[in-house]
């Protein structure tokens, strides 16, 4: 699996660990381990300007998903290495750390854990998960929550 972090955001996060939870996200949605996957990590000006570009709304947002292959998660549990998607381009997440950091300390938590929430969300997003009616929104959190539960049991959290 190939995951690229490319941090233009000018502030310092763990992109190792942002690495490790792509890949477990992956893996537990059972992606193609051949797979590629962008992490951009930008500023609010650049993050405002693809937010108004793409989504048509003004200012900083805190996660943005670009899909670029349709590629959709395999079975949970109960499958085998036959029923894994096809590799290919996953697409792009773009996160914007100084929104991920206010929005953090208004949940009651650091910056790390929440740009580990909004990675997550993004690469759900990519898979083809939306919240936009209240269904969608149950299964998307619902998967995003599991998933944030395992990376932190699996890291002792």
């Amino acid at each position: 699996m190939s995951i690229e972090v490319l941090n233009e955001s000018g502030v310092g996060v763990d992109e190792k660990s942002l690495v490790d939870l792509a890949r477990h996200v992956l893996d537990g949605m059972r992606v193609h381990p051949l797979a590629e996957l962008s992490l951009l990590l930008v500023d609010e000006a650049a993050m405002s300007e693809l937010h108004e570009k793409w989504m048509g709304e003004p200012g900083p947002t805190d996660v943005l998903a670009f899909p670029m292959d349709e590629l959709r998660p395999g079975p949970m549990s109960g499958g085998t290495d036959d029923d894994e998607t096809d590799p290919g381009l996953l697409g792009d997440v773009v996160l914007c750390p100084a929104v991920a950091e206010r929005q953090g300390a208004q949940a009651g938590h650091g910056t790390q854990d929440e740009l580990e929430l909004l990675c997550t969300h993004g690469i759900l997003h990519l898979l083809g998960y939306d919240h936009a009616e209240p269904d969608e929104h149950k299964e998307m959190f619902g998967l995003q929550a599991e998933l944030l539960t395992a990376w932190r049991e699996k890291r002792g959290q």
